[in-house]
């Protein structure tokens, strides 16, 4: 079955035309959705994945209807493809899973979001080396000052109630039960 799935991001905006022009297309159903592409959680298009079947063709108007990033898109097309189903974008004739060109054309995409994604992940790591060789703590800035850590420990080992010092310090008594010496 070929469904389609048409989107805007405002209220103000109208899926209409979009859905006019999946339904010329062939498509026997239209999910409609008013959501912004950059939530990625979206209830039409969660429902439409779910109904996918084998040898279903879900087809949208644009890319951009359907994600709004590479990532997005990869991983929504690698759902679709787990289903052993199609995917069609009217406006990007290139994306189109149900041709061998579709299907290179994404594969070469997923290739280089797979290295993008590498790439910054080593451009990350370096910069972290570079930020700890400078002296930069990494992390959560400790709650406590090493004179308050004394004063608590110190506090504690006389028998004082963790709740009570961990309320002077502004701080859970969990926080005062891990201090070590």
């Amino acid at each position: 079955m070929k469904y389609g799935y048409a989107r805007v991001s405002t209220d103000g905006q109208s899926v209409d035309a979009q859905a006019r022009q999946l339904s010329k297309a062939g498509c026997k159903k239209v999910f409609r959705e008013v959501a912004s592409g950059a939530k990625t959680d979206r209830a039409q298009l969660r429902r439409l994945l779910d109904q996918l079947e084998a040898g279903d063709v879900l087809t949208v108007t644009r890319l951009d209807r359907l994600a709004r990033s590479t990532r997005d898109l990869l991983n929504t097309l690698a759902t679709i493809t787990a289903k052993k189903a199609g995917f069609r974008s009217l406006g990007d004739t290139w994306a189109d899973t149900t041709t061998s060109h579709g299907r290179l054309m994404l594969t070469v995409l997923g290739g280089l979001a797979e290295f993008e994604r590498d790439l910054i992940r080593a451009r990350t790591g370096e910069g972290r080396e570079r930020a700890k060789a400078r002296g930069v703590k990494m992390g959560r800035p400790f709650k406590l000052t090493d004179h308050q850590k004394r004063e608590a420990i110190k506090r504690r080992n006389q028998g004082e109630t963790l709740a009570d010092i961990g309320r002077s310090y502004n701080v859970s008594p969990a926080t005062i039960s891990r201090l070590t010496a």
